[in-house]
């Protein structure tokens, strides 16, 4: 049994769902302790089966038990402990997502995890629904959500120019390609996202770098060359930045420790 598994949805709901994740301690026996997650710019719907997982976020200590629970997004690492009998699915939506439903105000919302009714869910999930039932109730959902809004909404827009531009962009760059005022831009991101832009660009910077290091030789990285490339001032930035993050340095810094993304 793999403790971590990752499923993709198909094409047309890639536009809103990054991936579906598993953290599985179905049957073991004994707890799974101080695993950390980085933050990386998205949402999370997870489903609780069994007992209980414990999330330390930079806010708070969560005992989520049984139930679906909404992960808001997460500015440092965070630490997990998966008890026994326990399994978390982790439905992980892209930075605008919650932008499709303006009910929402995420502005001060960050950091945070809470339960929800699972009535309030635009679609139905069983909690102990297998991964194909889940991965074809989500791909039906979404799918039809991107044909009901072919057009890209405003949070999409910066989030897209954003990526496209690897990070390396000012929001006054982005308020130029709007025509608007950096403040009104500003406003509109953070109640649908809970992040300022700047802060969402330092995220996806951060995680660039991570993703380079740990695919690198790491007696042979150079943090120079990481920093640069990932439009950090220098290497001493790159260091201070790195360790606001995951209270390490990028030298001591153990993949193991983590949940990171599988290579696809």
């Amino acid at each position: 049994m793999n403790l971590y598994s990752e499923y993709y949805v198909k094409q047309k709901a890639e536009r809103f769902v990054n991936k579906i994740w598993c953290l599985d301690n179905s049957i073991g026996e004994s707890p799974i302790e101080n695993k950390l997650v980085l933050p990386n710019g998205c949402f999370n719907l997870a489903i609780v089966s069994g007992n209980a997982i414990e999330v330390h976020t930079s806010k708070n200590k969560y005992e989520m038990n049984k139930g679906i629970y909404f992960c808001s997004q997460m500015t440092n690492k965070v630490l997990v402990n998966i008890k026994p009998k326990t399994k978390v699915t982790i439905i992980q939506l892209h930075t605008w997502t919650l932008s499709m439903f303006p009910k929402y105000d995420l502005s001060n919302f960050t950091d945070s995890i809470i339960k929800i009714n699972p009535e309030e869910l635009p679609f139905q999930i069983q909690i102990d629904a297998t991964i194909e039932i889940l991965l074809n109730t989500v791909n039906v959902y979404f799918e039809e959500l991107a044909a009901l809004h072919s057009e890209k909404n405003v949070i999409e827009k910066i989030c897209e120019i954003i990526k496209n531009q690897d990070s390396a962009i000012s929001v006054s760059e982005i308020s130029s390609a709007f025509n608007s005022s950096q403040r009104l831009l500003q406003i509109k991101f953070k109640n649908a996202t809970g992040l300022t832009i700047k802060k969402y660009i330092q995220i996806l910077k951060f995680r660039k770098s991570v993703d380079q290091m740990i695919n690198s030789d790491i007696e042979k990285l150079k943090l120079t060359d990481i920093a640069l490339y990932n439009k950090y001032f220098d290497q001493s930035h790159f260091i201070k930045k790195f360790k606001d993050v995951t209270k390490t340095s990028p030298k001591t810094f153990n993949p193991d420790s983590y949940f990171l993304s599988q290579k696809r």
